[in-house]
């Protein structure tokens, strides 16, 4: 079945409850004359209610009203929040180095507001040191501290060894936050090119000598 309301004569009922377009409370009234007044107001008389008894139909623009409908439920998806879980893998005798760049990496993650599994992986002799993997994972956690906590603690998985991060801010909060990070650039960045395009100011005219008095004849 469509979910696209039924609208004029695609309407088969004896009698409607009619709201008028500013959403008055016109009454029960026959089909024909609620068809007569869409007509009169140069609207469409749609069925928004349509297990009522009788339906309760609208005079609308129906074509507006979709486009609003369409560009609201476009602005709710765009502002739905995913929970997103991230991946980091490292290994327990990781260089300095290394280990920055991969914390950087889970810095991002968390201030995004996503969740963070982190993969220790061993081989070889590496599996039967797991604390080596335990050790770098409980330094992790600290480092980030301010941005995420422990969701999950470390636990063993094969030859791996897992924990989960999860952000102290919401998905909702940080993007909120990046939205208003790229206003404020974007305003400055408008700002900076108004004020290379402004014109320098013209230099000074120098003041213009009066002309020396001549001595008058005794």
């Amino acid at each position: 079945m469509s979910a696209e309301p039924r609208i004029n004569d695609r309407i088969r009922v004896p009698e409607v409850r009619l709201v008028g377009p500013s959403g008055e409370q016109v009454g029960i009234v026959p089909l024909a004359k609620a068809l007569e007044l869409a007509q009169e107001y140069d609207l469409d008389l749609v069925e928004v209610a349509a297990t009522a008894r009788p339906p309760v139909c609208k005079l609308m623009d129906y074509g507006k009203f979709k486009y609003e409908s369409a560009m609201k439920a476009r602005e709710a998806r765009k502002n739905q929040a995913h929970t997103v879980i991230k991946e980091m893998k490292l290994r327990p005798k990781i260089d300095p180095h290394d280990y920055d760049t991969k914390k950087g990496h889970v810095v991002r993650f968390l201030k995004q507001g996503d969740k963070v599994k982190i993969t220790i992986m061993f081989r070889g002799r590496e599996q039967s040191r797991p604390e080596l993997g335990y050790r770098l994972l409980q330094r992790l956690a600290t480092d980030v501290e301010d941005l995420g906590f422990i969701e999950s603690n470390p636990k063993q998985d094969g030859r791996n060894m897992i924990m989960v991060l999860g952000p102290h801010k919401k998905k909702t909060e940080a993007m909120a936050e990046a939205r208003e990070a790229q206003a404020a650039r974007k305003a400055d960045r408008e700002g900076a090119k108004v004020q290379a395009d402004a014109p320098a100011d013209a230099p000074a005219e120098a003041p213009v000598d009066a002309p020396a008095e001549t001595p008058s004849e005794a």
